[in-house]
Order: structure tokens, then sequence, then C-alpha cells
């Protein structure tokens, strides 16, 4: 039986600095899910200063507990899924001020497996929000839709009868993908597993592709050749699946090898998907449609650079990663070709979650160090470095017009322009 706790009142009122960097007020932030409204971390509506600021300040701080998930905008709320303790909570908060606007809580055990301690018990799934709902991944791989509003819960989906452990073996961490008025995710374990899509209203089943296991990456939305698809990067095989029926178009053989493992989101550019595995490099493959038949064709397979666990992101004809190579170092490479363009300093950190914006990459590093780096191909440029934690960072960061939204070990600030 889930138990859900409503907690109503302030639990914290901070400093509301509201000077905006531009005239667009805040209210209009809109940030619905992982990378964003189009799941590809391109920032569309933010226009970059002509100087960076020296700093940043804190207008509010809220102790929301542990957990990778993005924090989410919609208008003058903010969405944070956490843990505190033994259960996952999920808030909603005032923009402006951090105020409590509801918070729920439901009591989710779990163990975490040989090699993961550092990695907490999550939750590690970025949540999603569409048409005034919330929905999130437990750490167990249950899927739950909430009342955006008032924070009910609506409906919930649990798969863990049918593949017994019901999740990865270091937790669900797939984000929940909202395609029109479907929620996509690949449930399962390290054994087997299968992609669903569910009714938003209703959470009833709507289709169901194959029997892979689970990985730790999560599926996108693309268009090509004019067929709407989600490409999911299981455990097996990079495969793009028809939006509309879930009947398997095309997949392109990329297992999880060994210790290696399938974590990050592929990018998508121009009808190619960038994918890269741990210790396996990057690539580019296009699928294309001819003749009623899919074919999948390897342009090229970079190996001098790898990503682990960090997603990369496309900006302009660039993609803009960490290669877990030489303790941990950003990268530039073409997409046309493949060639790496340049490589920053050397043992730079374990993980880095990317914005995308005109002229600019936003790398917050693992270790509370933010980043605002020249989306150029010609050399490692740093425009601007802001301390942001002294904790680790290691959920996505959003980026408002007058500063920041950023998830730590622990607890949720927005930083603003001083």
């Amino acid at each position: 039986m889930l138990r859900i706790n409503v907690i109503s009142g302030i639990v914290f009122a901070g400093l509301c600095l509201a000077i905006s960097l531009q005239s667009t007020l805040a209210g209009e932030a809109n940030w619905t899910g992982w990378l964003g409204p189009n799941r590809n971390g391109w920032v569309s509506d933010f226009q970059p200063p002509t100087s960076w600021p020296k700093e940043l300040k804190s207008a509010w701080q809220v102790d929301v507990g542990t957990g990778y998930g993005s924090p989410l905008v919609a208008g003058d709320r903010v969405y944070q899924h956490a843990r505190q303790g033994e259960e996952e909570v999920v808030w909603c908060l005032d923009l402006a001020t951090g105020d409590v606007e509801w918070r729920k809580s439901y009591r989710v055990p779990f163990k975490v497996r040989g090699g993961a301690e550092f990695h907490g018990k999550g939750p590690k799934s970025c949540p999603a929000l569409a048409d005034g709902r919330l929905f999130t991944l437990s750490i167990l791989g249950t899927l739950y839709a909430w009342d955006a509003e008032t924070g009910d819960l609506l409906w919930q989906r649990d798969y863990s009868a049918r593949f017994k452990q019901g999740h990865p073996h270091w937790g669900a961490s797939g984000s929940p993908l909202v395609d029109g008025d479907r929620v996509v995710v690949h449930f399962g374990t390290d054994d087997k597993g299968v992609l669903i899509a569910s009714d938003t209203a209703t959470g009833e089943q709507v289709w169901s592709q194959g029997n892979d296991p689970a990985s730790y990456s999560s599926p996108i939305p693309v268009e090509i050749d004019g067929i709407r698809q989600v490409v999911d990067w299981n455990q097996r095989a990079l495969v793009g699946v028809d939006a509309e029926t879930g009947h398997l178009l095309w997949e392109y053989p990329f297992p999880q090898v060994t210790t290696d493992q399938n974590m990050p989101t592929p990018a998508f550019y121009n009808g190619r998907v960038l994918v890269g595995g741990e210790n396996r490099g990057v690539r580019s493959v296009k699928p294309k449609l001819e003749n009623g038949k899919w074919t999948v064709t390897e342009l090229w397979h970079q190996k001098s650079v790898a990503l682990d666990m960090s997603t990369a992101v496309v900006n302009g004809d660039l993609l803009f990663g960490f290669s877990h190579y030489d303790s941990g170092r950003l990268f530039c490479l073409d997409i046309e070709t493949g060639k790496v363009l340049w490589q920053g300093p050397p043992r730079t950190g374990d993980n880095v979650m990317f914005l995308s914006i005109p002229g600019y990459v936003v790398a917050l590093i693992d270790d509370g160090e933010l980043q605002i780096v020249s989306a150029n191909g010609e050399k490692f440029d740093l425009a601007a470095s802001y301390r942001v934690s002294e904790e680790p960072t290691w959920a996505p960061p959003v980026l408002l017009d007058d500063g920041f939204l950023i998830k730590d070990q622990q607890t949720l600030t927005r930083f603003v322009w001083p």
C-alpha cells in the first residue's frame, strides 16, 4: 500500500533577489524533463550576456534530499524528486521564494549493491512534466503520475512482479519520456525488460516492444525520414521504435560488455544518432528508410574519447561531451567527420551535466564547479566559472533568465546574477 504524507506550510522562506538580466519574467520559464522540452539540452529562449558576471548569489536554498533528478520548472513553480531517509519525496516549490507549495512522500526501501555505494539510493531518474501531470520513476522502477497542481497521486505502474527485481542492478535511472499523450519508459532488469508506452491520463498500456534488458540510458524522440520514433539504447542494442505503434523499425547492435555500462542518452543531429559507451568510444549511425525497408549505416567511430556516465550535447554542428579517459576531460568533436577538435584539461572529474545555449556550453562538473565554455571548434575556452556547491553535483542544472537552479547532494539552490 502506497503511503502518502502531505506536509503543508512553509519549510523555508529565503530572500528572493528578483533582478533579471533579461526583461523576460522568470515565471515564463519552462524546463519540463531530462535535457529539457526537446530532450536535447538546448535552452532555446536564453540570450547570453555580453559579459558573464563574476559571481552568482544565492536567492534561496531548500534541503530536498539526495538523488540525481533534475529540477523542473513550469511557470512560477519548481518540481524536485529526491530521497529523504527511506522515503522518496516529490516537492513543488515557489520559483521566486523557495516556499513549499506541496510535498509528497512514500516509502522506497533500496539496498545499494556492490560498487555503487557512493551513488546513494537515488532516485537517479529525472522526472517529466506534461499536461498538468508530473511523472517520476522510483529507484525501484515504479512509474508514478502526480497532479502537478495539487500533488495528488493519479496512478502508478509497477512491473516488479513481471521481472521479479523490477529494476537494473544499481537501480532504475532511465528518465520517463512524454511524447504526445504517452509516457515511455524501459522497464526491467539486467536480465530482461520491455519498452512500454502508457497513456499519460490513465496509465494504461498503449504498446510494448521487445524483451531486451534495461540499461541506464534514457529514450529520446526523433523524426527520421518522416517517421516519428523513439530511439532507445537498451543493454543489447540501439533501436528505433515507431512512436505510434511500438513496432520495431531498426536496430544497431551496441551491447553492454563486461563491466562497461550503457549509460549516456544518445544525441540526435540531422538524421544521425550519436551514441557513446564506456571504453567504447563515440559513434555516428544513420538509420534510413528506402523502399519500405530500414537500414543502419555506421558513419564513423571515434575511439580516442569515450562517454561513461555523461550525456553529450549538440551545439551547431559540434558535439560537446566529457570523456572518462585521462581521469575526465571535456571534448569537442566535428559531427560530420567524428574528428576530435579539442580536449580540455585532464583530471577534471567523474561526471559532467551539460546544457547547450547560443555560443556556449554550460558544464556542471560533479565537484560543484559550473563552467561556461565557448562553443567553438578551435580550442577549450573557459568564458566563466562559478563555485555553486562544496557537495557533489550529479543532477542536471536548469538555466533561468536570471541565473541557475542547482541540485547538489542534499539541497536545491536558486542562484541569481548579482
